[in-house]
């Protein structure tokens, strides 16, 4: 049984909204190292490979619509390498945190996992606030640094700083977070 949830967080993503500029490059930064960890949980048996994404407002959406949005969006290279199958758990969700309105609690309790890898964007927003609320459901929370992609570089690093300080969180690369 698994112990570990692997969350790739609103990767998702057509990257039509007005971030979109500043958000591609550091997305396409982090595509190959998020691509190999995304491999390495399909693989494994203890871990459990789940997407959360936003919905978009669109409350009719199945996740193979939001997929398919996505990659029918601006940046397809930036969906494809992660894009899920159709077997893996997909959330959707409604604001930031992957947690709230979502099954994800009631999933991970289920499951019975301890330690919850956080990956995907928005670093300083959607990640931040996922780490947060895992943390405070008593879940170790881990964050491959180079795994997750912000808007503003200053920002992402200080919410980074503050899920390793106030959160306990333990950040990692990604090269050594699934071994």
């Amino acid at each position: 049984m698994a112990d570990t949830a692997f969350l790739v967080v609103d990767m998702m993503n057509a990257y039509r909204h007005p971030d979109a500029d500043k958000l591609i490059p550091n997305v396409a930064e982090i595509i190959d190292p998020l691509g190999r960890l995304v491999a390495q949980a399909r693989e494994r048996d203890d871990v459990d490979l789940i997407y959360v994404n936003d919905n978009y407002g669109d409350f009719t959406a199945q996740p193979s619509d939001i997929v398919q949005s996505a990659l029918d969006g601006e940046r397809p290279d930036l969906v494809k390498p992660l894009a899920p199958t159709p077997s893996c758990r997909f959330l959707t969700k409604v604001r930031h945190s992957a947690f709230y309105a979502t099954p994800l609690d009631y999933l991970l309790g289920r499951l019975e996992i301890q330690n919850v890898v956080l990956t995907g964007q928005v670093t300083e927003q959607c990640i931040l606030y996922t780490a947060l609320d895992a943390y405070i459901r008593h879940f170790d929370v881990i964050v491959p640094r180079d795994a997750v992609a912000h808007i503003d570089a200053e920002l992402g690093e200080a919410a980074l700083r503050m899920m390793e300080s106030n959160m306990g969180a333990r950040l990692v690369d990604a090269a050594s977070c699934l071994k």
